[in-house]
């Protein structure tokens, strides 16, 4: 047994849901957003399936509770009259809007400092030991539900009588519902989540139905910083607890899973992060990978809102009452809960111009959940509704897409983003085949959103960085967040510490899709990932000079890798080091082993197998020996050379620094065209900067080429380990190339050269990225701070006062150290 031992000194993410036990099937939603209160509120149903394979619960989990054994966990029962019990339709969409306890409409906040409600005239504060015993009930020891949780007010959970449905008893064995028990209504309960995949209109309509049954009786809950642990009393197995429970719950506004901010045009909205914390502080849920679930929301807002998320269809709005409307999502493919996102905001939908051919081919699809499932393949994972059983979804290049923005940057995505999007995922299917996805929608997210992107299921955020310059940027780091489709969603890390097998995966793919989308020659896009290659040489080598060791490896916990205690709680090694967001090792590192073996074996080869890969995984959480065994297995022996597992390991998955195959790379530079042309560029510039400020009479200045927006990013990044630059020099740069226009990552280099050299003339650039990159901007704080001169201290703690009210909260808190 692995007992997890928690150090609040340390910054390892705990996983608590106790996922050997029970596992959450499907999840619904059904919540109000209140942006006057920056809250969001409502239920949360949870359907279980145990398996009828688990043993005595106190045979098998001694840590659950995660306490040592002198501290005691209570439980208590919820506030009953606080909100009111509903009737069997009280859930719905056409439930009456102010139904919930909302904060500043009239009513008053009873729960503790905590954030949760306790009646002290019930059975609370009922004192148990580790093992959870209940002296009521005579020295047995209960079944505890254990759910990750944080930042959230929990209100009440109560046992949902499935029972009252309508229709139920076709998923029982008898014909009529004389007497009703609790493993009658678990009988219900697995036979729904069992339902075969070409049910699941049925089954997402029951589980609706359900989730807006009365209560059959209110549970004993209680939190800690990190779980929500909930039981019932005489629930001695994970079989005997309930099957569906409603939680009632609200967030809190400094709750780390959400951001309240403003856009672009300074409206209200709010979007889920993702990380570090992931989803547990916007909804209770099981945060382990293992646990994949389905979902469906119904989420309420202000009619001047619109609400996207993660689902399958393109959510119409239902008007409720004037002012107020509904959206409806769901998914029916099994996904960790962490995938889930949300985002509300004023956002307007971004058309093109005119609709393009691509754009109508699209639109003639019909949506993959009404497939002709005429089985092409056959699937490995869970059973679900698969996209790569549809006839019709595996030949479809380009999946429906919609792009929203807030309305002031409405031209520039008409202008940048939209042509790029068919064009990627064209080039996507070319690679890998079939879209995991039915749909996509695209959210242009506000100025301090963390990251240049993220994606997730039907959705993918972008950093407004991407949208200047040229299309480069917006082109890789889009092509960077499909690729994430396929490698990191529709096939995910078992273990969370193997960062690699999505972001090394989805870097890599970046280029090739790119390139693809580009329609570049086999020459030029060897080029252009030589070019590409040389960049991430450079980058990796500075991370691994500012980084422990112990964050340069992609397999931290080696033979553990995989493994959690007997409940199925685990921690996420360094999961909540704030410095770990703006780390790139899992990034770089992943995306030279992809590389080396693609070179190994020769892409068509590699990618043959690529193809091959993701249709065995799909659907499926992969440990790194998953890929390589089966990479190993197929492909010829003559082209295997030396590779094998143990020695990819040792090299690549388990040593910081370097790998040892990766200590020749630098040679690649040299037989790359496009970077040997900026050598000549630097060298020119080298020149002009130690010539004399007038020139002699019939003297020709130098005349530098184009360059393409990588290849000014390695230029810029040469120029950096210049010990001086004049400032005619840095003029002279700024207007050859237009430096402040470019796009954000050539930008960022060119605000460390007017850092480094004190070019107060271009400190309006570095204000400006500050305030409007905020995405890729940290690094500067440090560079303005670390030169001890007092006009840069100021800007730097100008630009942290104009922003900090807003910035990503890790970023705030990564700044002010660097300033305080």
């Amino acid at each position: 047994m692995m007992d997890i031992k928690l150090d609040p000194s340390q910054d390892d993410l705990p996983l608590m849901a106790n996922t050997n036990h029970i596992l959450v099937k499907h999840y619904v939603l059904d919540l109000d957003v209140d942006f006057e209160c920056q809250v969001i509120e409502g239920t949360i149903v949870l359907f279980f399936e145990d398996g009828n394979r688990l043993k005595q619960w106190s045979s098998s989990s001694k840590e659950t509770c995660q306490m040592e054994p002198n501290e005691a966990c209570t439980l208590r029962t919820s506030e009953p009259c606080h909100i009111p019990v509903t009737n069997a339709r009280s859930s719905s969409s056409k439930m009456e809007y102010n139904n919930f306890a909302i904060c500043g409409k009239g009513d008053r906040d009873i729960s503790d400092k905590d954030g949760n409600h306790d009646n002290q005239g019930q059975v609370s504060g009922i004192s148990i030991s580790k093992y959870c015993r209940d002296t009521e009930t005579h020295g047995r020891e209960e079944f505890l539900l254990v759910l990750d949780c944080c930042d959230l007010s929990v209100l009440k959970v109560e046992e949902v009588d499935v029972a009252a449905v309508p229709g139920i008893e076709k998923f029982t064995r008898s014909p009529k519902l004389t007497v009703i028990s609790e493993e009658l209504r678990n009988e219900m309960v697995r036979e729904l989540v069992a339902l075969p995949a070409d049910h699941w209109r049925e089954q997402l309509d029951y589980f609706a139905r359900c989730s807006q049954a009365p209560s059959c009786g209110e549970l004993f809950f209680d939190t800690d910083n990190w779980s929500l642990r909930i039981r019932k009393t005489g629930a001695q197995t994970a079989t005997d607890f309930p099957h569906a429970i409603r939680i009632w719950y609200k967030t809190k506004p400094e709750g780390r899973s959400v951001t309240w901010t403003s856009d672009q045009c300074g409206r209200p909205c709010v979007y889920t992060m993702g990380s570090p914390i992931n989803n547990r502080a916007l909804f209770p849920c099981q945060e382990p990978p293992v646990a994949m679930s389905t979902w469906q929301a119904t989420i309420r807002a202000a009619a001047s809102f619109v609400v996207l998320m993660s689902g399958e269809n393109f959510a119409k709005p239902t008007q409720l009452q004037e002012g107020c409307l509904s959206w409806h999502y769901y998914v029916t493919m099994p996904m960790p809960a962490s995938t889930f996102t949300i985002a509300v905001g004023c956002w307007t939908e971004m058309k093109p111009e005119t609709d393009s051919p691509r754009d109508l081919e699209a639109e003639r699809f019909l949506p993959p959940s009404e497939p002709d499932f005429r089985h092409v393949a056959v699937c490995s994972h869970m059973e679900y509704p698969c996209r790569f059983q549809s006839a019709s979804a595996t030949t479809q290049e380009i999946i429906p897409h919609r792009v929203f923005a807030p309305v002031c940057l409405r031209d520039v995505c008409q202008k940048t983003l939209l042509p790029l999007i068919p064009l990627c995922l064209s080039a996507a299917h070319s690679v890998l085949g079939t879209h995991p996805f039915s749909r996509l929608d695209i959210l242009i997210v506000p100025a301090n959103f963390p990251s240049l992107g993220m994606a997730s299921p039907h959705i993918v955020f972008l950093s407004q960085s991407t949208l200047t310059g040229m299309s480069h940027l917006c082109g890789t780091r889009l092509c960077h967040e499909i690729a994430h489709a396929w490698f990191g969603l529709v096939i995910g890390a078992r273990d969370w510490t193997e960062e690699w097998l999505s972001e090394g995966f989805a870097t890599h793919l970046e280029d090739v899709f790119w390139v693809k989308a580009l329609q570049l020659s086999h020459p030029e896009a060897r080029e252009y990932q030589e070019l590409r290659a040389c960049l991430r040489w450079h980058r990796l080598q500075d991370e691994l000079h500012n980084s422990t060791e112990d964050m340069q490896v992609l397999r931290p916990r080696k033979e553990k890798t995989g493994q959690v205690s007997d409940s199925g709680a685990c921690v996420v090694k360094h999961g909540l080091n704030p410095e770990k967001t703006f780390m790139q090792v899992h990034y770089l590192k992943g995306y030279f082993l992809l590389r080396f073996l693609a070179r190994t074996l020769g892409d068509e080869t590699y990618f043959s197998f690529l193809r091959k890969f993701v249709h065995m995984f799909h659907g499926q959480l992969i440990l790194s020996q998953n890929f390589l065994e089966m990479l190993l297995e197929n492909i010829p022996e003559e082209k295997r050379q030396e590779l094998s597992i143990e020695n990819i390991f040792q090299d690549w998955l388990e040593s910081s620094g370097i790998p040892k195959p990766l200590r020749t790379e630098h040679q690649a530079r040299a037989e790359c065209r496009l970077a040997r042309q900026v050598d000549a560029e630097v060298t020119k510039w080298i020149r002009a900067n130690r010539r004399p400020r007038k020139r002699k009479r019939g003297e020709q200045g130098e005349v530098f080429e184009k360059l393409l927006p990588d290849q000014l990013i390695l230029l810029l990044e040469q120029l950096l380990q210049q010990k001086t630059l004049n400032p005619r020099t840095l003029q002279s740069l700024q207007q050859t190339y237009n430096l402040h226009e470019q796009d954000a990552e050539v930008r960022h280099r060119w605000c460390e050269l007017v850092i480094k050299h004190k070019y107060s003339k271009a400190y309006k650039h570095v204000e400006r990225f500050l305030q409007e990159d905020q995405a890729l901007g940290v690094y500067l704080y440090g560079e303005l701070m670390v030169g001890e001169n007092a006009r840069q201290q100021q800007l730097a703690h100008k630009c942290f006062a104009l922003t900090k009210e807003q910035m990503d909260r890790a970023s705030a808190e990564v700044v002010a150290e660097m300033l305080f």
